[in-house]
């Protein structure tokens, strides 16, 4: 293979770059280590492991950037939160939490861990709805759209919406673009990636706070949130795990 496409190969966005990498591990250029037949290397590293990814050729479709692992993760967690909720009771659903943290700054009860799923899901719903130009009825929902199970089914159908409006942004390079949110009273503007700011940074907090009353109320739960756990699940630097969407 020519030095570049070992350079691209290795995913370097470009041949001097791969080359600088090159020169400061091994003190030589690529070309001139390569003409020296040397088989041996060793690479110094703080913690003695190397990273290597089979098949770490990731370019194309199976890349992930910061939009897909945010939103991605962010519907990825709140599923898992869904269905572990659905092996709780109504009574548990609805019992007052033992510890209930208050940050923000407008009116929201999260007293229950029904209140937190709902505010999740409910977020979304509203903010697909001003995104999108439709209307919403502002008002809670009915309680049978409120049990763990409809709110899935809210979650699978505001997230298909959602996905959709922020994946035109993304592809359009259109986060500073403002829109007109009408549903507020009196109207405001805001930019679109200050809202998808917005909603992962709210329902990350109550994501946490719902896993943590999952917890108080004895579901053996996995993981803790990390966006890391969402990124090794889809894993889309292996070819042979196919990549899933929000």
């Amino acid at each position: 293979m020519s030095i570049t496409d070992v350079a691209l190969d290795a995913n370097y966005g470009s041949l001097e770059a791969f080359t600088r990498a090159f020169r400061k591990a091994f003190r030589t250029s690529p070309s001139l280590y390569r003409r020296l037949r040397d088989p041996h290397f060793h690479l110094p590293a703080s913690n003695k492991i190397h990273f290597f990814a089979l098949g770490s050729s990731t370019k194309g479709g199976m890349d992930m950037d910061l939009f897909d692992r945010f939103a991605g993760n962010d519907s990825w967690h709140t599923r898992r939160l869904l269905e572990y909720a659905g092996s709780l009771t109504e009574e548990q659903l609805d019992r007052p939490l033992t510890t209930v943290v208050e940050l923000l700054p407008w009116r929201e009860s999260n007293k229950t861990l029904r209140q937190l799923l709902e505010n999740i899901v409910f977020t979304k719903e509203v903010w697909t709805a001003a995104l999108s130009g439709a209307d919403m009825d502002r008002n809670a929902p009915l309680k049978s759209q409120r049990s763990a199970q409809a709110m899935l089914e809210r979650l699978k159908k505001t997230d298909a919406q959602l996905h959709r409006i922020f994946s035109d942004i993304r592809n359009r390079s259109a986060w500073d673009d403002t829109f007109v949110d009408a549903l507020c009273e009196p109207a405001e503007t805001f930019t679109f990636g200050g809202v998808f700011a917005h909603i992962m940074t709210f329902n990350a907090h109550r994501r946490l706070m719902a896993l943590a009353a999952l917890r108080q109320l004895g579901v053996q739960t996995e993981g803790f949130g990390d966006p890391m756990e969402y990124e090794e699940s889809v894993a889309p630097w292996n070819r042979q795990v196919p990549l899933k969407t929000p």
